[in-house]
């Protein structure tokens, strides 16, 4: 999402397809989208950097089902089936693909029954071969298991780091129980970790200015955070980008972090 804006100023369209092989060269084979993400634009910049990857070896995660934001910043979601197989069909033309490996509701439509669109639609791609894999993204306890009962969910992506620790109470035992894997999204909590807002100001075009955590009074308080993990990670001759991804990592063999393609995260790794 960082390479086409949200957090930061879009990179251009070289640099972005240079970051992405940069990050295979370097052992990294999974890669997370979303057709909202620029909109679009992220799913066409990554289909261009797959062109020059080898495919069997790339696992390709999109969303659906967040149709934009409101004023307010709140996503505006749409889970009706007819929606979903539209949403699909865009996203293989934008990353050139024959299918996807892992199919993401981006956010629950409380207005459309979780069956409804798995089984209405998600279920169906799957048996016709576009869609590998299906996953949840946000979506609450009961919303999974209601899910998981009408078909297989293989993923559930969701915060997770050093500063967002509420799902271990209920979500992470549930989908242990269930088998399904979880994928972390801010494991570095926004760049916070690696030294944004503290080392470096939050440019004036990033969402993060408006954030909570990132809010002058809040912001102060956080640092302190920051400085203990910075004291952590001298002893352990790391960064403090590698130590919060590492806490995260250490959560299980089930957990696989997504810690974003920020340019001033990437050269952390």
């Amino acid at each position: 999402m960082g390479l086409t804006g949200r957090y930061n100023s879009p990179v251009c369209e070289e640099e972005g397809i240079s970051i992405i092989k940069e990050a295979f060269e370097k052992g990294i084979t999974f890669f997370d989208t979303s057709d909202v993400y620029g909109p679009h634009t992220n799913e066409i910049l990554l289909g261009k950097a797959l062109k020059q990857l080898p495919r069997e070896k790339i696992q390709l995660a999109t969303k659906f089902g967040n149709v934009g934001f409101d004023e307010g910043g709140n996503p505006i979601v749409n889970g009706k089936a007819e929606y979903v197989r539209a949403c699909l069909e865009g996203s293989l033309k934008r990353l050139g693909l024959d299918y996807i490996d892992l199919y993401y509701q981006h956010r629950v439509d409380q207005t459309v029954p979780i069956e409804e669109t798995v089984v209405g639609e998600l279920k169906k791609l799957v048996e016709e071969g576009k869609v590998k894999y299906v996953g949840l993204s946000e979506a609450s306890a009961d919303t999974i298991r209601r899910a998981h009962a009408v078909h297989p969910i293989s993923a559930l992506q969701i915060e997770w780091s050093l500063w967002t620790r509420d799902i271990e109470e209920e979500i992470i035992p549930l989908c242990r129980e269930l088998g399904i894997g979880v994928v972390p999204y801010s494991p570095i909590g926004r760049g916070f970790f690696a030294g944004k807002a503290v080392l470096e100001s939050v440019p004036a075009n990033s969402a993060l200015a408006s954030h909570p955590r990132f809010s002058e009074e809040n912001l102060e308080k956080n640092k302190m955070l920051y400085f203990r993990l910075e004291k952590l990670a001298t002893k352990h001759q790391c960064t403090t980008a590698q130590l919060a991804l590492a806490w995260v990592l250490h959560q299980g063999n089930d957990v696989v972090p997504i810690p974003g393609a920020l340019p001033y995260e990437t050269h952390n790794f």
